[in-house]
């Protein structure tokens, strides 16, 4: 009679435990697929950061090489301004994976585009705020690149 009371109770507990596991596994799960998602989007902002440098970058070089002085073969000018830059940077066709948008500006800090001075090509990027239950916003990152005006 023992024998059977004590199956009896632990036949209960064991039905009674049943829908435990299944709370525990949902409140733990959507946890872990927050910090999850959560990673995912610092990961896309490194990446887009990485980006917008590598953009600022080829910017700058590309105003240096295109200088004051700058001539073509054939003799034609190539000398570049700040709008032709700025064109060539948002032009340049790389992935835009968070979907923000970029502003670029070209600065002459030497005051010209002579060989010897400098171009400063600074962008920055409306990074959105994606995840759930946070609220719509954008994260601004803002990079630069000086380069030496070589022509």
């Amino acid at each position: 009679m023992i024998l059977q009371r004590a199956r009896h109770i632990v036949r209960r507990l064991r039905q009674e435990q049943r829908g435990q596991s299944l709370v525990e596994f949902a409140l733990t799960f959507s946890i872990l697929m927050g910090f999850v998602f959560t990673f995912i989007e610092v990961c896309l902002m490194f990446y887009t950061y990485g980006l917008i440098s590598e953009m600022a970058r080829e910017g700058s070089r590309y105003a240096a090489v295109h200088g004051a002085s700058c001539k073509t073969a054939g003799g034609a000018s190539c000398t570049v301004s700040a709008d032709n830059t700025n064109t060539y940077v948002k032009q340049l066709g790389y992935p835009n994976l968070a979907g923000g948008t970029v502003n670029v500006s070209t600065t002459f800090p030497d005051g010209s585009q002579a060989a010897g001075n400098r171009a400063r090509v600074s962008i920055s990027y409306a990074f959105p705020i994606t995840l759930a239950f946070v609220p719509q916003s954008a994260f601004t990152l803002s990079t630069s690149s000086t380069a030496t005006i070589l022509q």
